[in-house]
């Protein structure tokens, strides 16, 4: 089953690094407010570079003067099954140790270069 990863991240601005294990990279997101846990709240999750699939188990300081410099925690891991998965949409249920069941991302807008999503954890008959 393939991976995911959420980074808590003190850089420049705190925020939460989410990442899923695809196409040989971790896709990722900075969530700047975290991951939801409990359905009904919605997160903004703003889409950053692919990071390589060892980063999964980083952990440790950024030194200053490098991209995202800061330090860096793993605040929960675990695997994931992708339900659905198209340019404006994905579907995944997360077994992890804080986050578990079923989320979606989904395409809002792109600005600034950067695609801005939504995170949310969706209800049992969404």
């Amino acid at each position: 089953m393939p991976k995911f990863v959420v980074h808590e991240h003190w850089a420049s601005h705190h925020h939460f690094d989410f990442r899923l294990e695809m196409d040989g990279v971790l896709k990722s997101w900075a969530v700047p407010k975290g991951p939801p846990v409990e359905t009904g709240v919605k997160r903004l999750a703003v889409e950053v570079e692919d990071h390589p699939l060892d980063y999964m188990r980083f952990e440790g300081i950024i030194p200053e003067g490098e991209y995202g410099a800061g330090k860096v925690e793993i605040w929960d891991r675990g695997e994931y099954i992708l339900k659905e998965r198209t340019p404006r949409k994905i579907g995944f249920s997360l077994k992890g140790s804080r986050l578990s069941g079923d989320y979606k991302l989904i395409f809002m807008k792109t600005e600034r270069g950067r695609a801005q999503w939504l995170l949310f954890k969706r209800r049992v008959n969404e």
